[in-house]
C-alpha cells in the first residue's frame, strides 16, 4: 500500500521541521506538512491562559486542557480526512502522552498506510537549539527528549544529533512506498 501519512514525533527543538522541509524537497510527490504548532498557532490566544486549553510553565513543562485536547481530537480527524481525500501529509507531531498520544493518532489513522518515525536528539544538544531558536521555553527541549517516546512503536527511528536533516529525510524517504 501506498504510503500517505509520515508521523515524526520528537521532543521540542529534536529536528522535526528541518526533516519535514527537506522531506518536502526529496519526495517525488507534493506532500503537506502539518504539525502540532500549525494546531497550537491555529487556537485562539485565549487557549494559552486557560485552565482548559495549553500551557508552558517557566520550566518547560506543557500541560493541555479538556478544551485543547477537543480541538486537538478534531484537528487529527481532519488530519486523517486530508489524507483520506488523497492528500499526502507529514504530521510533525510532540506525543506528551508518549503511547497514548500514538494511539489516538493510530484510532484517527485507521486504515491509512502511515510510516512511524521517531526523531531523537540528546536532550543537550536540543536545548543548545532550544537556546539559538529563542522561540521556545527554556527547558521544554530537555523535558521532552525522551518522555515523548516512552511506549512509542516506530517503524524507523532517526537522530538528529548524529545526522543532518538532509541525511535523515533520504532515510526515512527510502521507507516511503
Amino acid at each position: 500500500m501506498t504510503t500517505q501519512v509520515i508521523v515524526l514525533n520528537g521532543g521540542s527543538s529534536s529536528g522535526k521541521s528541518g526533516i519535514v522541509r527537506c522531506l518536502q524537497a526529496v519526495l517525488p510527490d507534493p506532500w503537506l506538512a502539518l504539525g502540532t504548532d500549525t494546531l497550537v498557532d491555529a487556537m485562539p490566544a485565549s487557549m494559552q491562559v486557560s485552565d482548559g486549553g495549553i500551557g508552558f510553565a517557566a520550566d518547560g513543562e506543557v500541560t493541555v486542557g479538556p478544551e485543547f485536547r477537543a480541538l486537538e481530537a478534531a484537528w487529527i480527524e481532519g488530519v486523517a480526512a486530508m489524507a483520506r481525500a488523497g492528500a499526502r501529509v507529514v504530521v510533525d507531531e510532540v506525543f506528551l502522552g508518549g503511547a497514548e498520544s500514538q494511539r489516538r493518532w493510530q484510532r484517527a489513522l485507521g486504515g491509512l498506510a502511515v510510516l512511524w518515525v521517531g526523531v531523537r536528539c540528546d536532550a543537550a544538544v536540543a536545548a543548545g537549539r532550544e537556546v539559538a531558536r529563542g522561540d521556545r521555553t527554556i527547558g521544554m527541549a530537555a523535558s521532552q527528549a525522551e518522555l515523548v517516546h516512552r511506549g512509542v512503536a516506530y517503524d524507523l527511528e532517526v537522530d538528529t544529533a548524529r545526522a543532518e536533516a538532509i541525511a535523515c529525510a533520504r532515510a526515512i524517504a527510502a521507507r516511503v512506498k
